[in-house]
């Protein structure tokens, strides 16, 4: 939702008549993941994507009906017929959609609004079927404990904590079938990730730019105050003009991290290599030639770094796309950390 948030705040503000989609299973080839979303309005407005565009008018035309009788929807899109204007996914996979009335989402909405605000890591929990009381009611649950919602959360339901707790690890978003039968949904809000450079060269620019399109929060470190400016990099979300070492030292760096380092510089590099190859950050690369990379090697070794710990290290940094411009290098490390950050091999 935090990709739309922004809009479906302001149609709050201004008491919209609102509908929420959302994709809660998919089969085959999907064009969208579980969790995405569509907000529609009664006066025509609307916002993100459940499909790519292929089935997007039949739920808008739902829509129209969830927000005229407040009711909510739970639909199931397949493969169109070819010889027919049918409504379907030409890609040849299979969706499953629940629209809700905007008001459902009431009696979360301030904590939801906060954590999102705040990048605290939540899951929300809604009952999808089974029960014609419970259905479409919610509960927002953060990994301290807090609950907030108007859903009772069933005793019989309990054990699922411990797995939806998992799908929050993951950033993944589920269906989780209870024992009764019925079928709750749990959407994942893990923490954002986060992209910290060590280096405020030429190629951070571009990098900036790329992370903060795809929803990373962006941090630079650098203690060369005419190097680390806001002038040289208006666009980052967050300028430290620290030694590196001591700057992470700072940073929370769990599996949400994913570290570039830029610099060429041992004195800046090696510190903050060592450091970021003993956390739990998810992704560590560094600039630099195979022989640059050799030595670095070496050095690290004799800081008492261990082969697992330098398994971790990506060096030559980046795919190998065959680009040698700041902008192409760019694109190629951020491939890279997307490729480590979506666990594909």
């Amino acid at each position: 939702m935090d990709d739309i948030f922004v809009q479906l705040d302001l149609w709050r503000r201004n008491k919209e008549n609102i509908a929420i989609t959302t994709v809660v299973e998919t089969w085959g080839s999907a064009p969208r993941p579980v969790g995405s979303k569509m907000v529609t309005t009664r006066s025509g407005g609307i916002a993100g994507s459940v499909s790519a565009g292929c089935v997007e008018g039949a739920v808008i035309e739902e829509s129209a009906t969830v927000i005229n009788t407040g009711n909510p929807s739970l639909i199931e899109f397949g493969v169109a017929d070819e010889t027919a204007w049918d409504v379907g996914l030409a890609c040849g996979g299979k969706i499953k959609v629940f629209i809700e009335p905007g008001f459902s989402i009431d009696s979360i909405y301030d904590t939801l609004k906060e954590n999102l605000t705040n990048g605290v890591p939540f899951l929300t929990i809604t009952y999808l079927d089974g029960s014609k009381e419970k259905t479409n009611k919610k509960l927002l649950v953060e990994p301290g404990g807090k609950q907030i919602g108007d859903l009772d959360w069933p005793e019989e339901g309990k054990a699922f904590l411990d797995e939806a707790f998992k799908l929050l690890d993951q950033g993944k978003s589920s269906t989780i079938k209870l024992q009764e039968g019925a079928t709750l949904f749990v959407e994942a809000y893990p923490l954002p990730p986060k992209l910290i450079i060590i280096g405020a060269v030429h190629l951070s620019v571009p990098l900036i730019t790329i992370g903060n399109t795809i929803g990373f929060d962006t941090i630079l470190i650098d203690p060369r105050e005419a190097f680390a400016s806001r002038e040289r990099f208006p666009h980052v979300g967050q300028l430290v003009q620290k030694w590196p070492d001591d700057a992470l030292q700072e940073l929370k760096l769990d599996n949400s991290a994913y570290i570039v380092i830029l610099t060429h510089d041992p004195k800046l590099d090696d510190p903050a290599l060592i450091y970021a190859l003993r956390s739990q950050a998810s992704y560590v690369g560094a600039l630099g030639s195979r022989r640059t990379n050799q030595k670095r090697l070496e050095r690290l070794r004799e800081a008492g770094i261990t082969e697992e710990q330098l398994s971790r290290l990506h060096a030559p940094i980046g795919l190998d796309l065959g680009g040698r411009s700041s902008n192409e290098i760019a694109v190629s490390i951020m491939a890279e950390i997307v490729q480590v950050r979506n666990k594909v091999d």
